[in-house]
């Protein structure tokens, strides 16, 4: 049996089979295409089962990325996976993508500290949190401005990790250039973390509401002109 695994939160579209028994990825694709998600996804989806050689009936769950990253991306695949895991009465797990990062950092790696995952946010933000050496979870995700982030890493920090940890200008080793870990990353941090299958956004939507041609709201008992 094997674990479907989705990864829509940033600019890549990467589906595996990972086997959890075995501790291994039968299957994978991954893609960096910027946009695009929701055209692409089943499709890879479809790609990486016929690779494998296997079906929807072998599948034991799912497992998908919640975010922080692309709104349009994390509901692509929050709701595919709800959709999976529905249809075939299978449980879903929804991890972050700061663990999938913190995860490929640590797989066979042991710092002297903590891990710090930073990741760029839009807006100036910058998502991030710290993890201990063994991968446990030290505080929660967060979105900081660019030009606090570094006061906000804890001073015993040994490494940092993810697409916006070079640029704050700490000097402190940085690894991991992504805004998400890889799939198979994807698929190991999902044995450890287990969260419902919601979108974690961090900061408000890039869209607001058009005003100027909202029509005036008319008071109880006013005659329509």
């Amino acid at each position: 049996m094997a674990v479907l695994v989705l990864d829509t939160a940033a600019r890549f579209c990467s589906v595996c089979l990972f086997d959890e028994t075995a501790g291994a990825v039968l299957s994978a694709i991954e893609e960096e295409i910027g946009r695009g998600h929701a055209e692409r996804l089943m499709g890879t989806v479809e790609s990486v089962m016929a690779r494998a050689g296997t079906s929807f009936d072998t599948l034991s769950g799912i497992a998908v990325t919640i975010g922080p990253g692309s709104f349009t991306g994390i509901r692509v695949g929050v709701a595919a996976a709800r959709g999976f895991a529905l249809a075939r009465d299978l449980p879903v797990t929804g991890v972050t993508t700061l663990e999938t990062i913190a995860t490929q950092v640590l797989v066979g790696r042991r710092p002297a500290g903590p891990l710090a995952v930073l990741i760029g946010g839009g807006r100036g933000q910058i998502f991030m949190q710290h993890f201990a050496p063994d991968g446990a979870a030290l505080d929660d995700p967060g979105a900081v401005p660019e030009q606090d982030a570094p006061r906000r890493v804890r001073a015993d920090c040994a490494l940092l990790a993810g697409d916006a940890a070079a640029r704050i200008g700490l000097d402190i080793a940085c690894t991991v250039d992504r805004p998400v870990g890889t799939i198979e990353a994807v698929a190991r941090a999902a044995q450890r973390y287990a969260h419902p299958p919601s979108p974690l956004y961090l900061r408000g939507a890039d869209a607001k509401p058009q005003q100027g041609a909202v029509l005036p709201r008319r008071m109880a008992g006013e005659a329509a002109s």
